[in-house]
């Protein structure tokens, strides 16, 4: 496979997951761990992506000040707020992860509607700062450098303490049989609390990520409740997601 090519394939996998993990790329490429990290530092060098320990994420996952226009799929991922808003209600209390959905869905609140919002997500938090009806509290503990959000620590306690009416996540892989899948080994580890802490799920995704699996399993499908993407909720790619139970919005 030609330089040119793995560049090519490198990024289709970053901007689908936000983030990839060298030794993942190497399988998928069948090149060397060497021959990744050299492609990944080429890419970074020019401005593409970032580099991280172990692998890279995408500029608009990664970055606090959070420029739209470096987002992938943004206005499939401003659709999937739109309909995640409509979930809402006055008095209720939610849960949101990070990722760039899930920044798309806060930062499409309403800002009159009162709500309590929990988060783990520096960057996410920081897209709710103007919604002066809600309350937004900043779950607390060790900061993932590369997810932005806290992921050892108080946070575990924290989630115990309150019964969410909804948690809204993103997904890196999400597939009928093999569930919710992840590739940081810490996020999984507090999506499975954040998801005990919530009556329902509400899995926020682009198709792209539907069949597609990652190495750490987060939970089963059915754990979902809903799973909202930009499609109609008609398409037959749905079909096998229902079955396990999920409503499509």
């Amino acid at each position: 496979m030609l330089k040119q090519e793995r560049h090519a394939l490198i990024l289709q996998e970053i901007n689908r997951h936000n983030k990839v993990l060298s030794s993942d790329l190497s399988m998928k490429l069948s090149v060397s761990e060497d021959t990744v990290r050299r492609d990944l530092h080429e890419l970074a060098k020019n401005g593409k992506i970032l580099k991280v320990h172990g692998g890279a994420v995408s500029k608009s996952f990664h970055s606090i000040s959070y420029d739209q226009t470096e987002v992938y799929a943004i206005e499939q991922k401003q659709l999937i707020a739109q309909k995640a808003v409509t979930l809402l209600k006055e008095g209720m209390f939610i849960l949101i992860s990070g990722g760039t959905t899930c920044r798309e869905f806060a930062r499409g609140i309403p800002k009159d509607l009162s709500l309590t919002i929990f988060t783990p997500s520096l960057t996410t938090a920081i897209q709710l700062m103007d919604n002066h009806a809600a309350e937004v509290i900043l779950l607390g503990g060790k900061l993932s450098k590369n997810a932005r959000m806290a992921v050892v620590g108080e946070v575990f306690q924290q989630l115990n303490q309150v019964k969410m009416d909804y948690f809204f996540t993103g997904l890196n892989g999400f597939d009928p049989k093999e569930g919710m899948t992840d590739n940081d080994w810490e996020v999984v580890q507090l999506s499975k609390a954040m998801i005990k802490s919530a009556q329902q799920i509400a899995a926020l995704s682009i198709a792209e990520k539907l069949f597609t699996v990652q190495p750490i399993k987060v939970a089963d499908a059915h754990k979902v409740s809903l799973l909202i993407t930009e499609l109609v909720p008609s398409d037959e790619r749905f079909v096998p997601f229902m079955k396990e139970g999920i409503t499509i919005l």
